[in-house]
This record gives C-alpha cells, sequence and structure tokens, in this order.
C-alpha cells in the first residue's frame, strides 16, 4: 500500500515536472521594438515641433527682458527715482513671468509627450500580447525595464523579429545586426 502511494506521488511530481519545462517563455525589449514603431517617429517630429514654439515663446519672452533691461541701464542715471523704482519692479516681473513661462513650458512639453506616447506604448503591448498568445508562450520578460535579476538567455525565445513583423517595422536595430 505505501509503495503505491509512493509510486503514485512519483508520477504526479514526475508529471508536474515535466508540464512546467514544457512551458514557453520569452525574452523582448519593449523600448527597442517602441523606438523603432513609425509612430514614434512621428511623435519625434511632433514633439520637436512643439518644443520649438515653446523655444520662441520663451526666446521672444527673453529678448523682451533684454531689450528693457538694457534701456533700463541706458536711461538710468535719467530716470527719477519713483520711475526707476516702477522700471525695477517691472525687470522683476518679466524676469519673474519668463521663469514662470519656463516651468509651464516644460510641465506641458512633458503632458504633451506623455499623451502622445501613450497610444504608442498600448500598440507594441497589444502587439506583444498578439505574439506570445498566439505562440503559447507563459511569460514574456521585458529585458528593457531591467526588472529580472538573472535570466539564462539561452533558454528565452527573442520575440522582437515578429513583433517588429506584426507592426510592420523592417529595420533591424545595430545591436541585432552586430550581433550576427
Amino acid at each position: 500500500m505505501k509503495r503505491a502511494i509512493k509510486l503514485t506521488l512519483a508520477v504526479a511530481l514526475m508529471m508536474s515536472a515535466t508540464s512546467l519545462f514544457a512551458q514557453k517563455f520569452g525574452r523582448i525589449n519593449t523600448q527597442e521594438i517602441i523606438m523603432n514603431m513609425s509612430e514614434t517617429k512621428e511623435m519625434q517630429t511632433t514633439l520637436e515641433s512643439f518644443a520649438k514654439e515653446l523655444q520662441d515663446q520663451v526666446e521672444s519672452i527673453n529678448v523682451e527682458f533684454n531689450n528693457k533691461r538694457q534701456e533700463f541701464q541706458k536711461n538710468y542715471n535719467t530716470y527719477s527715482e519713483s520711475v526707476r523704482q516702477l522700471k525695477e519692479k517691472e525687470l522683476y516681473e518679466l524676469q519673474q513671468r519668463l521663469e514662470d513661462y519656463s516651468q509651464v513650458a516644460q510641465q506641458d512639453y512633458q503632458k504633451r509627450q506623455n499623451e502622445l506616447l501613450a497610444p504608442i506604448v498600448e500598440k507594441a503591448r497589444a502587439a506583444i500580447d498578439k505574439v506570445a498568445k498566439a505562440n503559447g508562450f507563459m511569460a514574456v520578460f521585458d529585458i528593457s525595464t531591467g526588472a529580472i535579476a538573472y535570466f539564462d538567455e539561452a533558454t528565452l525565445t527573442d520575440l522582437a523579429p515578429q513583433v517588429r513583423a506584426e507592426l510592420g517595422i523592417t529595420e533591424t536595430p545595430a545591436a541585432e545586426t552586430t550581433s550576427k
């Protein structure tokens, strides 16, 4: 009786161990995939244009400030005390406006970047999910986040070529071409 239980347990353990080894695990560098998507290139162009608009506005305020400061310095001795104080206050307020606008511009840029990046990330994740499900992967590790302390790279399948194909990316990253 004990022998039958031991035999049953041994068979059960072997079956569970076999099913564990039959699971498929994959790896992918999501950041690399996103950087190679055509949508990312479009996003970068849009962000560059947006950044230029913001920079032009900052530059415009800066030019105004510099002109007023030069005028103030040039005419300092001709101003009465009350006019001098008024001009100093005006310069201070303009400098404060420049600093405030610079901070708001940075926040607007970050917000715009996040708005444009969100659908790209979602599209990449959807493609990864589709490829992983279609190929029966139990788990796919994203190596771009550095969340994995150790993994045996030889036992994982790189899904990047299939995800690139799913997304219609034809370029091969430089890192892959030099390692082959």
